[in-house]
């Protein structure tokens, strides 16, 4: 079993959603407002000087779904292009 973690611009949310439903997630866990710094896509603070803020997704799923994620995910890097986007991939050692 694998944990995906997927972080973006909350601005994405939709683009983002939409894939997990077109890879066939029924479960994920959200945490919304989040804050960080990417190399990429800069500071997300929600503040005048640093605005925007992230969302972060948790699917836990078997390693061919996982899979697909990675690959949906950077597809929406390709066609979005500086936005951001990423996704992890962990290892899930136990579940109960």
């Amino acid at each position: 079993m694998k944990m995906v973690m997927i972080v973006y611009n909350e601005a994405l949310d939709n683009e983002v959603m939409e894939a997990l439903g077109h890879a066939g997630v029924r479960g994920y866990t959200k945490i919304n407002k989040a804050f960080g710094r990417g190399d990429k896509s800069g500071t997300h603070l929600g503040t005048d000087i640093w605005p925007g803020l992230n969302n972060i997704l948790y699917i836990a799923c078997e390693e061919a779904q996982a899979q697909d994620l990675l690959r949906r995910v950077k597809e929406l890097r390709k066609t979005l292009g500086h936005e951001g986007v990423k996704a992890f991939i962990l290892a899930v050692e136990e579940t109960t």
